[in-house]
C-alpha cells in the first residue's frame, strides 16, 4: 500500500490524470466566486498568497460573514477570510496578515489602491475628453444668433444658385 507508515516513495506515476483543467466557473459563476476571482491578495508572503489562490482556483475559498478580531490589536478589523491580523498591524509590524511570520510581503498592502486611483484618473480623462468632442459637434452655438433674427428663413435664391451651375 502506498499510505503504509514509512513508505514514502513510489514506484509509479499518478494512474489517472484529469484530461480539463477544473474550472471554478465553469457553469456560471455565482457572486461570490466573482468576488473571490477579483480578489486581489495583499499584505501575504509568498507561501500565503499561493495557499489563497489555490482556494480560489479550486472553489474552497470562503470569505468572511464579519470582521474577526486581529491577534495583534485585539480589535475587530480583520475583513479579509483566513486572515489572522489586520492590515494596519500587519503594514507597522512589516508582517504577514495570515501567518503572521516576518517574510518579504509580495504585493504591499496600499499598492492596489494606487493603481486603482491611477486608472481611475486616466478614465475620467478620456471621458472628459469625448464630452468635449460631443459639445463641439453641435453648430447650434454658433448659429444662434441667425436663427433669432430671421423666422422664416428665404432659400429661393439658393435654388437660383443651382439652377444656373446646371
Amino acid at each position: 500500500m502506498s499510505s503504509q507508515r514509512g513508505n514514502t516513495s513510489r514506484s509509479r506515476g499518478q494512474k489517472y490524470q484529469n484530461t480539463i483543467a477544473f474550472k471554478n466557473d465553469k457553469y456560471g459563476a455565482s457572486v461570490q466566486v466573482k468576488k473571490a476571482n477579483s480578489k486581489i491578495h495583499d499584505g501575504l508572503c509568498q507561501h500565503c498568497k499561493d495557499v489563497l489562490e489555490w482556494k480560489v482556483k479550486y472553489n474552497k475559498y470562503k470569505s468572511l460573514t464579519q470582521p474577526r478580531k486581529c491577534v495583534k490589536c485585539s480589535q475587530k478589523t480583520v475583513k479579509d477570510a483566513y486572515h489572522v491580523i489586520c492590515k494596519p498591524c500587519s503594514l507597522q509590524l512589516e508582517i504577514c496578515c495570515k501567518c503572521g511570520k516576518k517574510e518579504d510581503i509580495v504585493i504591499p498592502v496600499n499598492s492596489h489602491l494606487d493603481q486603482k486611483e491611477e486608472d481611475t484618473g486616466s478614465k475620467n480623462k478620456g471621458k472628459k475628453c469625448t464630452k468635449d468632442i460631443e459639445n463641439l459637434d453641435s453648430d447650434d452655438d454658433f448659429d444662434d444668433d441667425d436663427h433669432h433674427h430671421h423666422e422664416k428663413e428665404d432659400f429661393s435664391d439658393l435654388e437660383d444658385k443651382e439652377d444656373e451651375d446646371s
